[in-house]
């Protein structure tokens, strides 16, 4: 969604009229974190913004985001009641319009931040499961403090959304008001060879939680993959963000003007890519996915948009191989049946867990995919205890708001687990006091 098809408050309020505010409201069932949707629709007929925010901020700690970025048509508003009639309520954007409302007049959810003194809990990885993890727990009363290795908190919200999905001044806000709560980031420093699990714990971290998504490129396997041109597209996104945020120089972003790209994907990443490609001033941009285009994962909106500004989508085609001399040439289709002559090829087919955190610590256990396996009580820890794991390095790739859902559950799972072990910490020394004077020893 792009920030000039904000709703006016006018706007906003004329669409929250058009609620039926049903008896059994569908469209909550329809949001992977159960928003109150009927409860802040409501406050915006009514003119109290304010109200709204606090509703929202009861499940979301991302309003901002979530109403940019999430496939609102397949989840929440395909569930209105009105969708049967193609008239559902725009509930992303009244969502996208409350959030940035209470941004821009300086007023938000009033929550009173309470002193840090339930338990210590250190979050490696600041995408959104990362920062769900930590807002939850912040408002609970831990002391929360996040690590990533990038220069710049936000994860995948920074590195691997494009701008004109999510402008990045959204998700600096959004991180802003993390750390109103008391959360603390820091930044450029690489979880397993910069400081261990172990060294957390020693340093007096009661709980540790995994949220590092997954960082390193799938590959396809076959000939010629190895050819300069063919770049992962998480790496051509973070070059093109990097280069936005004059960080460098925007001569190394792999596309550049004339450029005749092919994109290798199935899914909205490889739209992504497509379209910031464009923006580079790719002379040609194709698509190139190996299933039927109703069997991908597009979204129907995204592709539109991406048609209009000039993308081209090829279905039912499979890499079977990459040509070139010193560089990628050409892209083998189909048993050599298609072919498509390229500049660069950008291959975004998902991604996997790197195993820098689990190589240096012994008793977490992963899968055969390097994904970490978690068990379901406390929910989201892992074999080694007081150690958790949420989010794409568990579940593999998902939406934002699904990582989101997946991430609440663990905060609860956190706050029980530290709970408990202070309860049992206490008893144990109340029964050491109690043994020591049962002896006359005394301090």
């Amino acid at each position: 969604m792009n920030d000039e098809h904000v709703f006016t408050l006018q706007e906003a309020v004329q669409e929250a009229k058009r609620c039926l505010n049903c008896a059994q409201p569908v469209c909550r069932t329809g949001c992977p974190i159960e928003n109150d949707i009927p409860g802040f629709i409501q406050a915006v007929v009514d003119g109290n913004i304010g109200q709204a925010g606090e509703i929202l901020a009861q499940r979301t700690n991302l309003p901002a985001i979530c109403g940019r970025i999430c496939p609102h048509e397949l989840q929440c508003e395909s569930h209105c009641i009105l969708a049967r009639k193609n008239a559902a309520i725009r509930i992303g954007k009244i969502e996208l319009f409350i959030a940035d409302m209470i941004a821009e007049m300086g007023f938000g959810p009033a929550r009173k931040v309470l002193p840090p003194k339930k338990g210590n809990v250190a979050v490696i990885g600041s995408g959104p499961a990362g920062l769900t993890i930590a807002g939850d727990l912040a408002k609970l009363g831990f002391a929360l403090t996040v690590f990533d290795s990038q220069p710049e908190p936000g994860g995948v919200l920074m590195y691997g959304i494009p701008a004109f999905r999510l402008p990045k001044h959204v998700v600096h806000r959004e991180i802003d008001k993390l750390r109103k709560l008391g959360v603390e980031f820091k930044v450029n420093v690489m979880i397993g060879p910069d400081i261990t699990v172990d060294t957390l714990f020693a340093k007096g971290f009661d709980a540790i939680c995994i949220a590092t998504g997954n960082a390193l490129p799938q590959t396809l396997n076959v000939p010629g993959e190895e050819l300069p041109g063919i770049v992962p597209a998480i790496y051509f996104l973070q070059m093109v963000i990097l280069a936005e945020t004059s960080r460098i120089d925007p001569g190394v972003v792999p596309v550049r003007f004339g450029d005749r790209v092919v994109v290798v994907g199935g899914g909205n990443v490889a739209v992504d890519v497509a379209r910031a490609a464009k923006r580079r001033g790719a002379a040609s941009v194709c698509v190139v996915a190996r299933n039927p285009i109703e069997q991908c994962s597009f979204l129907p909106s995204e592709i539109a948009a991406a048609k209009t500004e000039g993308v081209v989508f090829r279905d039912g085609l499979a890499v079977d191989s990459f040509c070139g001399a010193d560089r990628v040439e050409k892209v083998s289709l189909n048993q050599g049946s298609v072919q498509l002559t390229v500049d660069i090829v950008l291959i975004a087919i998902g991604q996997r867990p790197a195993a820098r955190i689990v190589s240096t610590t012994t008793g977490i256990n992963v899968d055969s995919a390097g994904r970490v396996i978690i068990r379901e009580l406390p929910f989201g820890i892992t074999s080694r205890s007081g150690v958790f794991a949420t989010g794409e390095v568990v579940h593999g790739p998902a939406t934002v708001v699904l990582a989101m859902r997946e991430a609440k559950k663990v905060a609860a799972g956190i706050a029980s687990y530290v709970e408990a072990k202070t309860l049992m910490t206490l008893c144990e020394s109340q029964e050491g006091e109690g043994s020591l004077e049962s002896r006359g020893i005394h301090d």
